[in-house]
């Protein structure tokens, strides 16, 4: 792949400016602010636990956290989140259970968007829920751009397996 081809895709995936995504119109933006919720997290204290309700959207404001899973009898460290860190968008806009658990390593602070206002404002408003659709997509795709960069075992075909002609 060229430099160019492998820039143009870093581009296409990277995360979008907070304020780009929850752009909105003023009736919508005054609901999610009247709702929003600043929420102080003690080191070692969960934010949320993998497979409870989703409460809503968070916003990492302060702090060093943590994401864990457990996924077939398997614990799993899916790394760390950021001030300025949208979590648990998987959660916000589908099912409504927390697909991991979420850690303080350090207190820090959390801005939770509840997730009735938050649905409310997704009817009112459609292109916002679109919009951090789009971000969970690019999220996506940089976690598995991560795993395939971080692949220490390279991948061995079967003996006795036969390549295409």
């Amino acid at each position: 792949m060229s430099i160019e081809a492998r820039t143009a895709s870093k581009q296409a995936v990277a995360a979008r400016p907070l304020t780009e995504l929850l752009e909105c119109p003023p009736e919508t933006g005054d609901l999610l602010t009247g709702a929003a919720q600043c929420v102080n997290i003690a080191a070692g204290e969960s934010v949320f636990r993998q497979n409870a309700d989703c409460k809503g959207l968070y916003l990492v404001v302060t702090g060093r956290f943590e994401r864990k899973a457990e996924r077939l009898k398997t614990r799993l460290r899916l790394g760390p989140v950021r001030s300025g860190d949208l979590v648990e968008l998987a959660a916000a806009l589908g099912a409504s259970r927390h697909t991991y658990t979420l850690n303080a390593v350090t207190p820090g602070t959390v801005l939770l968007l509840p997730i009735d206002p938050l649905r409310h404002a997704f009817d009112t408003y459609p292109p916002l829920r679109m919009r951090l659709l789009e971000e969970l997509a690019r999220e996506v795709s940089r976690a598995y751009s991560v795993c395939c960069m971080t692949r220490a075992i390279p991948v061995r075909r079967r003996a006795g397996s036969r390549e295409g002609p």
